[in-house]
């Protein structure tokens, strides 16, 4: 018969995601003829945002750099301090493109030029106003707006000037966002500081005639929390600042407002924002940028003031004087500083109130600080913003009936691994308050912290933060980033979907990510390095560097831990290459931003399996245990000098400690003091050589072994070959044969010299191989001619119907599928099934939509996924649905989905059936969610495998039949045939 082989048999489990890694030339082909259709007049399209600064003149367009010189700004001098401030960021931006610095004028007269670049806020700028008034300028749709911004062109503004561009806010952060917006349409990126992006130079700038806008923000309060940021951000900012003082913040302030958020939560671990430095909290006030405290950090003052000041226990029923004392301080220093007030109280340390505290207590506390509230601001407390973060085991108060008065935002929280805990039910009645979110990129706790690298790709953060908004929660969005590098990228997606979720849709997200990266390195690479920072963050999502283990990947089924490995490797490789041929400028950034975490979590990954691979030959007695060891000291040795030019050499030594967070040596959920070798064995060899044998799927050795060594049968749905391990037990080479009486039967080697090891590869020539199923033999003859045989069991079936058997084909008794290659979708009215692409551990998600929609009664023409798979036999079979590890969010009963195989009645299933804090644990560090249902099949060949919906929110990764086969593994077996495909084609 023909050789019939797969597509998921070529390929390992990172290159099956979705669509980057399978379209990635196509996509490449695409953007470059996409760039090149914008490479003329206007070639500065910012992450989405329609271009308008071109390269060439055109008509009405206004000159805002001719030959390197720029036109003059003009900003009144009754303007916002933070205006002025930022007006002088734009002057510094329009010199870094074009190294000429503009004339900048602060007064009350503009001053006569052909053209100038007027900016103000309405109400603040006279000449503005004047504009306005005139009807020069049509503010509609801006007036009264929140944070809303235009840029225009106008023709005679003023007597003496010609044009000029307008850059005009609807308030203070309106204007500053407009300038930083003209800054990055001019190709200043954000992280020109904070990741040494390179300014591309540019002689002539030319900006489009018409109204350019982005409209008012989805999400009124946006901003990150910096947090757990010992030892590497603390160790940088006193090096770089002397602390965490106004100096630093000022970078904070400029790095947030240029991402158009408006909202920090400043560092927390012993320091203290507002007491550190008096001028931090002024500065922040200057820029706009509004200040809160975390969750457990009541009324504007930090958790270490209380270490510092404080008298007493941290106990409001034996303490409240101190205590009221303590927070009237707070807000007393706050003054009128723009900010958000956290109301409620933990207990000391971020840790859980007492078990004697009951919500009768806590009503009291949150009554008791809204009169301190009112009383030191002179207004009722509802004209001050407030928040009360339903946190941990205070969503469990308010769950149980606890309130706080309507004008007070319930800040929801995820359960600090990017899972949300609840949201607001639409058939509720609105609070007036409002919702929030607080989500993690970075944690401290069970069952592992996560603070080291980046693993939080965009597809997941999107999926929740959907939810999060099409539930309403668009009151406050804050996320946990630790040291904020490296989670630069994550972070600047998370503050642009805040802007405008419509914007970004699942399906952009890829377009999302080689924007970033265009406007980063420049479009050559773009796609590429695009498809590196996704998978890079997919990979380290499966499951958190610090929970990385010896055994976490298969040794020993599916050549799971090697594939792992060597996806890894290849992505840095790429990751490698790119960076050799980029301009001299580019490679501080390209390093901070994708080279290190690529090559640190793929040195990691590998330093993890090959500890598990040094164990496992001790165990065999394989003289390679030694090598491996050796490869280990290597690898840690490794991880040392990528974080060491981290530091010494990226940026002149700019970066020092940042790379500091321990990430190798967990041995439980809070961090190691150092990174240290691991556990790893040595062996005594004896000079004599000795043959041993080991063959894939078992850890067996042979001669000695109690069962007949064979390798997993061989079938045509798959090209996979299987390894046979020859390997040496003492010090002296030796030399091996094989022999097979079967010519069909290929081997990668007859004979040869063993050292340590060498593998040996078998496959099928199926197109010379008998019908039926041969038990073939396989000889190894090695020392003191020692013979082994390996049976390689062939099941080649007789008058194969292939006609009959498209679809997913049971082989070595599972059957593995990819959510988002369904035959066939179902759905229902307003009900869709939605394509997450890339989302997940091997490849793309798939989940209803809208993830409004009401609950389903499963059967019939209900939605529902279809997959056609052939089984080989009758009987029962156990359906494994891979997850992603979504909460109850509704706290009802659980979330739902049923599954079928043919007419059979749907088994509903519960995917929060049996959670307790150990279940948790489980799903969030393994990043899955698997339930399992059993079913009976009542003859062989072709059924229909059905994913029904019942509960929106469900998102299916992965479905895995086991017909009795299946062998234990981390991510599951690599999908099964799909449609067979000819070896020539």
């Amino acid at each position: 018969m023909k050789n019939y082989f797969f597509a998921s048999s070529l390929i390992g489990y990172g290159q099956l995601s979705g669509f980057p890694r399978l379209t990635a030339i196509l996509a490449a082909v695409l953007f470059s003829f996409a760039l090149a259709l914008v490479s003329g007049p206007a070639a500065f399209a910012v992450n989405g945002d329609k271009a308008y600064v071109a390269t060439e003149a055109s008509k009405g367009a206004f000159p805002l750099a001719v030959a390197g010189k720029p036109a003059s700004l003009f900003v009144s001098s009754g303007d916002y301090p933070g205006v002025l401030r930022v007006i002088k960021h734009l002057q510094a931006d329009i010199r870094r493109v074009t190294n000429t610095e503009p004339q900048l004028t602060i007064g009350t007269n503009a001053p006569k030029a052909k053209q100038i670049i007027l900016v103000g806020t309405l109400g603040k700028s006279p000449l503005i106003d004047k504009l306005v008034k005139a009807k020069k300028l049509n503010v509609t749709g801006i007036a009264g707006r929140w944070e809303t911004f235009l840029v225009q062109v106008v023709e005679k503004p003023i007597r003496g000037v010609d044009q000029a561009l307008v850059i005009v806010g609807s308030d203070k952060r309106g204007t500053i966002y407009g300038m930083y917006d003209v800054s990055a349409q001019i190709g200043v990126s954000p992280w020109y500081y904070w990741a040494d992006v390179p300014v591309k130079q540019q002689q002539n700038l030319y900006v489009l005639p018409g109204r350019h806008t982005q409209g008012e923000p989805a999400v009124k309060y946006r901003g990150f929390f910096i947090n757990d940021e010992a030892p590497a951000l603390s160790g940088w900012s006193k090096e770089q600042f002397g602390g965490f003082n106004h100096k630093f913040y000022d970078k904070v302030f400029e790095l947030l407002l240029r991402m158009k958020g408006n909202y920090l939560w400043p560092a927390m671990w012993g320091s203290a924002f507002s007491d550190d430095d008096s001028l931090s909290a002024p500065l922040a006030d200057e820029y706009g940028v509004v200040i809160g405290t975390s969750h457990h950090e009541p009324l504007m003052r930090a958790h270490d003031e209380w270490r510092r000041y404080g008298e007493g226990p941290w106990n409001y029923d034996t303490n409240k004087e101190n205590l009221q004392e303590f927070w009237r301080n707070g807000i007393t220093r706050m003054g009128t500083k723009e900010s958000i007030v956290s109301v409620g109280m933990r207990g000391d340390g971020d840790e859980p109130m007492s078990e004697e505290s009951n919500i009768a207590l806590l009503e009291r506390i949150v009554a008791d600080q809204r009169k301190i509230i009112a009383s030191v601001t002179g207004k009722p407390a509802s004209e001050t913003p407030q928040l009360w973060a339903l946190y941990k085991e205070v969503q469990e108060y308010y769950d149980k009936g606890m309130r706080v008065p309507d004008d007070v935002t319930l800040l929801l929280c995820d359960d600090n691994w990017g899972n949300i805990r609840k949201l607001p039910k639409l058939t509720e009645k609105p609070h007036p308050g409002g919702y929030g979110i607080y989500y993690h990129y970075d944690y401290v706790g069970g069952p592992r912290n996560y603070k080291w690298i980046n693993t939080n790709p965009i597809p997941r953060v999107w999926e929740q933060m959907h939810l999060a908004y099409q539930y309403r929660a668009r009151e406050i969005w804050i996320v946990n980033v630790g040291d904020i590098k490296p989670m630069e990228f994550p972070t600047e997606f998370f503050l642009d979907y805040a802007w405008n979720p419509e914007k970004w849709p699942a399906e952009r997200l890829e377009e999302y990510t080689r924007l970033w990266a265009a406007r980063e390195f420049g479009p050559a690479h773009a796609p590429k390095i695009a498809d590196i920072v996704a998978t890079y963050a997919k990979y380290n999502a499966r499951r958190k560097p610090e929970l990385l283990s010896p055994d976490t990947y298969s040794l020993l089924h599916y050549q799971e831990a090697e594939r792992v490995v060597a996806d890894y490797n290849r992505l840095a490789e790429e990751a490698a290459q790119i960076y050799a041929s980029l301009p001299e400028a580019y490679k501080d950034a390209y390093y901070q931003l994708v080279l290190y975490p690529v090559q640190a979590s793929a040195n990691l990954n590998e330093l993890h399996v090959t500890v598990g691979k040094n164990r496992l030959y001790a165990r065999q007695g394989r003289a390679a245990t030694n090598e491996m060891a050796s490869n280990v000291k290597a690898l840690l040795a490794k991880d040392k000098a990528l974080s060491d030019y981290y530091h010494q050499q990226v940026a002149g030594g700019k970066w020092n400690h940042m790379m500091d967070q321990t990430h190798i040596s967990y041995t439980y959920w809070q961090q190691p003091e150092k990174d240290v070798l691991p556990e790893i064995k040595e062996l005594v060899l004896p000079a004599s050589a000795t043959m041993g044998i080991a063959v894939e799927g078992s850890e067996v050795v042979w001669p000695g072994g109690k069962k007949q060594a064979a390798l997993p049968a061989f079938n045509p749905f798959q090209s996979q070959p299987y390894y046979i391990d020859i390997f040496n037990k003492g010090k002296t080479p030796f030399e091996f044969s094989v022999k097979t009486d079967a010519p069909w039967l290929k081997l990668s080697a007859q004979k040869g010299t063993v050292a340590t090891e060498q593998r040996l590869w078998v496959s099928v020539d199926w197109e010379r191989a008998p019908e039926g199923t041969q038990q073939v033999p396989i000889t190894l003859t090695g020392t003191n001619n020692n013979r082994v045989v390996v049976q390689a069991i062939v099941n080649n079936p007789p008058d194969l119907d292939l006609a009959n058997m498209k679809g997913f084909v049971e082989r070595n008794g599972y059957v593995s599928i990819e959510a988002g290659h369904y035959t066939r979708a179902v759905e229902a009215g307003a009900i869709t099934w939605q394509l997450l692409p890339d989302l997940g551990r091997t490849a793309s998600a798939v989940t209803p939509f809208p993830v409004t929609a009401p609950s389903q009664t499963p059967g019939g023409g209900s939605p529902h996924l279809e997959y056609n798979i052939y089984l080989q036999e009758a009987g029962e079979v156990k359906v494994q649905a891979y997850l992603s590890p979504t909460l109850n969010f509704h706290d009802t009963q659980g979330l739902r989905y049923a599954i079928s195989i043919d007419d059979e009645a749907p088994r509903l299933i519960n995917m929060h059936a049996g959670n307790s804090q150990k279940v948790w644990e489980q799903w969030v560090a393994d990043n899955i969610n698997i339930q399992t249902s059993t079913h009976q099949v009542q003859q062989p060949g072709a059924h229909v495998l059905k994913f029904w919906m019942v509960d929106p929110g469900v998102v299916l990764q992965k479905l895995v039949i086991d017909t009795g086969g299946l062998q234990p593994s981390y991510l599951g077996p690599p999908e099964s045939f799909v449609e067979p495909i000819e070896a020539n084609q």
